[in-house]
């Protein structure tokens, strides 16, 4: 394919900046509920996005013909667009910076493994975990389990060079059980997903997600409820990731900068502890298998890592070509689409705080009073960088004892607040974000995680 698009570059003529995005996406699913089978699909879908800057504007359009001349002619619909709107746009989109564009074939791990699996084995694999949930407890009387998968395969081609294209997998495994004792009812979930193969997605066997989410949830309906009021808390990575994306990532993406988030006017200030240094990167860092990576963005820039944090600075927004151009700083690989008729849009990858060098055993020995939060259940953040967020467990910490599970708890704050009270960052590090999607106007797989951190939050929840 990468052929074609540059064959069409060559036809296209002009002095515009011309990029063509091939994108074919297959998608498996399989979801066993209750001892029933609920659905069971495949579909896929392929085609070429356009995009032409033209007199100081982008022209969009897409085509699902792949021939030279669907895309060709999908390329002067795009030119044509940009310049009947050229004279209604008040700012014009400024020349493109440089950046690193990618040359070459990137092949994750997994894509053929993925492919040689029968759908029967999926199914089964499904039916299993379900059955091994509600088989855990007599107090388990209802149990979901899914299993999704995305097959991507892409070619970018721009005029300034980029020629490039790659193939990856992303599965991912998703458990959860109810359990229910004398009218209480208390809900647990597990999940993991990555991008690579299976033995990446099964680091941990799937039955023991099974157990963990039903045994939690049986133990949920014992436990007490917490106390309010702002907290010494310790943060596992899950709760860590959700925060480092909720309610720091998005603030950081330049095009929320230039829309007025808490990020704006901070650049060179510190924003978090000297503990804390932050990135965002295409890669899976610290450990395979995040489930946000690729190799390069939707513009053609090479995805590489990017410090937003640096020992608690704020030293870098999130880019793509147009924002970096605005900012007057490089592209940072943040380009990115959800299928081939969605234009890119600023979005984060695999986003995490940097481990430190304390073990988790040390940090809660010296934690005198305070909480372990694990579990993200829910949670919001505004551009603000407020947020709350679910928790599922919570376990009593007094002087330095990790004590009795607590159900229920909410975890509030504002996020650079949170981060500048940061005094202990541990060794230890998880992606804990790969299952589902961000939403941005379109979804996008990323992932996000980090070390267990210690800082001060305001806890709430049930009363009673």
């Amino acid at each position: 394919m990468r052929t074609t698009l540059q064959d069409c570059l060559q036809q296209a003529g002009g002095d515009d900046h011309v990029e063509l995005r091939y994108h074919a996406k297959s998608f498996r699913s399989v979801r066993f509920e209750n001892g029933g089978l609920e659905k069971a699909t495949t579909r896929r879908r392929d085609g070429v996005g356009v995009r032409v800057l033209s007199s100081g504007t982008w022209g969009f359009a897409a085509t699902d013909r792949l021939d030279r001349a669907s895309i060709c002619e999908a390329i002067d619909r795009a030119r044509a667009s940009a310049q009947a709107s050229a004279p209604f746009r008040t700012r014009k989109v400024p020349p493109l910076p440089p950046a690193q564009l990618a040359v070459g074939h990137f092949e994750e791990a997994g894509v053929e493994e993925a492919e040689a699996r029968s759908f029967e084995e999926r199914v089964a694999l499904v039916e299993r975990l379900e059955r091994a949930v509600r088989a855990t407890s007599s107090e388990v009387p209802s149990a979901k389990a899914v299993y999704n998968e995305i097959i991507e395969n892409k070619a970018i081609a721009t005029t300034d060079g980029a020629d490039v294209s790659y193939r990856l997998v992303r599965p991912e495994l998703y458990v959860s059980a109810v359990a229910e004792r004398d009218g209480q009812r208390t809900s647990v979930s597990e999940s993991v997903g990555v991008t690579g193969p299976w033995s990446c997605l099964f680091r941990e066997p799937g039955e023991v997600l099974a157990s963990r989410a039903a045994q939690t949830a049986v133990d949920l309906l014992r436990a007490k409820a917490p106390e309010g009021g702002r907290k010494t808390v310790i943060l596992a990575p899950s709760i860590v990731g959700l925060l480092v994306h909720e309610a720091i990532g998005h603030t950081v993406e330049a095009d929320f900068v230039q829309s007025g988030s808490v990020a704006a006017g901070l650049m060179g200030q510190q924003v978090a502890s000297e503990l804390v240094t932050l990135c965002d990167s295409g890669r899976s860092e610290h450990h395979p298998g995040a489930g946000g990576v690729i190799p390069v963005d939707d513009e053609g820039v090479l995805a590489g890592r990017t410090e937003i944090i640096r020992q608690g600075r704020l030293v870098s927004y999130l880019h793509n070509r147009e924002s970096a151009a605005h900012f007057g700083v490089a592209p940072t690989g943040n380009a990115r689409a959800w299928e081939y008729a969605d234009q890119p849009l600023i979005r984060m990858r695999n986003t995490f705080i940097e481990p430190g060098e304390l073990t988790l055993e040390e940090i809660i020995a010296t934690t005198e009073d305070g909480y372990l939060l694990d579990g993200p259940r829910n949670g919001q953040a505004d551009a603000t960088g407020e947020f709350m967020f679910g928790v599922v467990t919570a376990r009593r910490i007094r002087k330095g004892v990790l004590g009795e599970l607590i159900r229920g708890v909410t975890v509030t704050g504002t996020a650079f607040d949170v981060l500048r009270s940061v005094d202990a960052v541990s060794s230890n590090f998880r992606w804990d974000l790969g299952s589902g999607h961000c939403g941005k106007g379109q979804p996008a797989k990323v992932d996000a995680g980090g070390p267990y951190i210690r800082c001060r939050a305001i806890l709430g929840g049930e009363q009673g």
